[in-house]
């Protein structure tokens, strides 16, 4: 069978087995030439990682992306959140118990150490309340003396919050902001200072929340109160 264009020159007439050769050759060919187009179109890892550069950092971990749920609080700016609560769980609960574990953890650092200062005065009558070692202490006085705690704790809790402890529910109807309770007897805080002492509160108690179980921790190794005492 005579051949023609492109056909014709490339095998002669008649030849089918060159023809069949020749189609698969060009078959190969559109392969090959389609294989490079598709790898211009494959590589979109740079582009995400270019975004993952170009990304905030956190101030306090520059290894990490600054997290997100923070705005509009105190100590944002220090971008510290490594777990990412702030963006799992209500940011204005988890700010809740932060002040207030902080708060607890300042007045827990001078009780823990009270007990072996030369002024120290035995509050309560009986062997049990004459301990200087914090971890004795806690372990001699009876179970009700802890109770009492418990439920004057929970007592405290139930009632600033009108019954709300939950995260759900804990500020449902109200605008108080984390931790305000309007509290302040000596007046310390202004429109003025405002910021900067919550953000002293906040700060220190961070420092005696790390202190304080630095303090028992360090009670159960020595066997001794913080400044050493033994009784």
């Amino acid at each position: 069978e005579p051949a023609s264009g492109i056909w014709g020159n490339l095998a002669p007439a008649g030849s089918r087995r060159h023809l069949s050769i020749v189609a698969r050759a060009m078959k190969l060919a559109v392969c090959l030439l389609a294989a490079p187009v598709a790898g211009l179109v494959a590589p979109a890892a740079p582009a995400r990682t270019a975004t993952v550069l170009n990304a905030e950092m956190s101030k306090a971990l520059p290894f990490l992306t600054a997290p997100k749920g923070l705005k509009g609080y105190i100590g944002e700016e220090a971008g510290f959140d490594p777990v990412g609560f702030a963006e799992i769980m209500d940011i204005k609960w988890m700010r809740e118990a932060e002040i207030k574990h902080g708060r607890v953890a300042m007045l827990a650092t001078i009780g823990y150490t009270y007990p072996e200062m030369p002024w120290f005065a035995q509050a309560f009558p009986g062997d049990a309340y004459s301990h200087s070692n914090p971890i004795k202490a806690a372990l001699a006085v009876p179970p009700e003396a802890w109770a009492q705690v418990v439920l004057f704790c929970g007592v405290m809790e139930w009632s600033l919050n009108g019954g709300k402890v939950t995260m759900m529910t804990m500020f449902d109807g109200t605008s108080r902001a984390p931790g305000d309770f309007g509290w302040d007897p000596m007046g310390l805080m202004s429109p003025a200072n405002e910021e900067r002492m919550k953000m002293r509160e906040l700060q220190h108690g961070r420092l005696a929340m790390i202190a304080i179980g630095g303090m028992i921790h360090g009670s159960f190794v020595t066997g001794t109160g913080v400044f050493g005492g033994m009784n």
